[in-house]
């Protein structure tokens, strides 16, 4: 779909064994982004520098995205789990919104990709850029989905 090493490392670690459930049960439970999530967790891996305001500042680049787009597709395909056209087969549109949802989470991993800072070392094991990102949004996370990401990053 696209060479952005950032969208080929978010597909390849969300695609490990529980990485999609915990980052969506933080996303449930925690109001975490799971495209910010996914980038932090780059940056990280790859000896971007992360602090406090590199968070915020990352939040805010894609917020109105995520909130303008993002979040009213996944409502509408979240609605479509059930049926609210009986007798209507509306998995193929719901399909069509998931791809346009995914799509619309690529752009935005594309635009925090495009003013990622340079690598400054080698990957930071030493930064907690879990604790730092659940600081930035005000509240504890859940431990289960938390262990599984520390456990996939070798940080816990």
């Amino acid at each position: 779909m696209t060479g952005d090493p950032l969208w080929t490392f978010a597909c390849e670690f969300y695609g490990r064994p529980g990485i999609a459930e915990a980052c969506l049960a933080l996303q449930d439970e925690a109001g975490a982004d799971v495209p910010l999530l996914l980038y932090l967790i780059w940056c990280a891996r790859t000896g971007r520098p992360v602090d406090a305001a590199a968070i915020a500042g990352a939040d805010d680049r894609i917020a109105s995205w995520r909130v303008q787009v993002i979040a009213p597709l996944r409502a509408i395909r979240r609605a479509m789990r059930s049926e609210l056209l009986p007798g209507q087969s509306t998995q193929a549109h719901r399909e069509r919104i998931k791809a346009a949802e995914l799509e619309a989470e690529r752009l935005a991993l594309a635009a925090l990709s495009a003013a990622a800072p340079e690598p400054v070392c080698a990957a930071d094991s030493g930064t907690d850029v879990l604790a730092l990102y659940a600081a930035h949004l005000g509240r504890p996370w859940p431990d289960a989905p938390l262990r599984v990401l520390r456990a996939a990053l070798g940080t816990g």
